[in-house]
């Protein structure tokens, strides 16, 4: 899970580095997000991805191009735009939502809670 993070958040910073929007969402992506596939992420953000996947490859690649090139190139500089908002917001959901903090609550509670020694009254 913090290997997806990681490269969430190295996807940010290409996104917010220096060039045109479009050069950098390919970038952005190709080097970062297209190998991750959507099952391997928390089910909280995995339609939002999968999602920003038809996005970066809706459109058929020419001649050797790549289909998140062809993608971005047939953008509007909003459609573009958005795409970058949709990553920074994956990036967010998946630091509040990753499988960190789902490992840690209980699934059964069928345990009474123990009160340390330390803290018990004694009469």
């Amino acid at each position: 899970m913090s290997n997806h993070v990681s490269r969430f958040y190295s996807a940010v910073s290409v996104l917010a580095g220096h060039g045109r929007i479009k050069q950098r969402l390919i970038q952005a992506f190709d080097q970062n997000l297209s190998g991750i596939e959507s099952a391997e992420l928390p089910i909280a953000v995995r339609q939002s991805f999968a999602e920003l996947r038809a996005m970066m490859s809706q459109v058929a690649p020419l001649n050797g191009e790549g289909a998140t090139c062809a993608s971005v190139r047939k953008m509007s500089t909003e459609e573009a735009d958005a795409c970058a908002h949709k990553i920074i917001d994956l990036y967010g959901d998946m630091i509040r939502f990753g499988d960190d903090a789902q490992e840690m609550l209980p699934l059964i509670m069928d345990e009474e809670t123990r009160v340390p020694p330390f803290l018990v009254k004694t009469n």
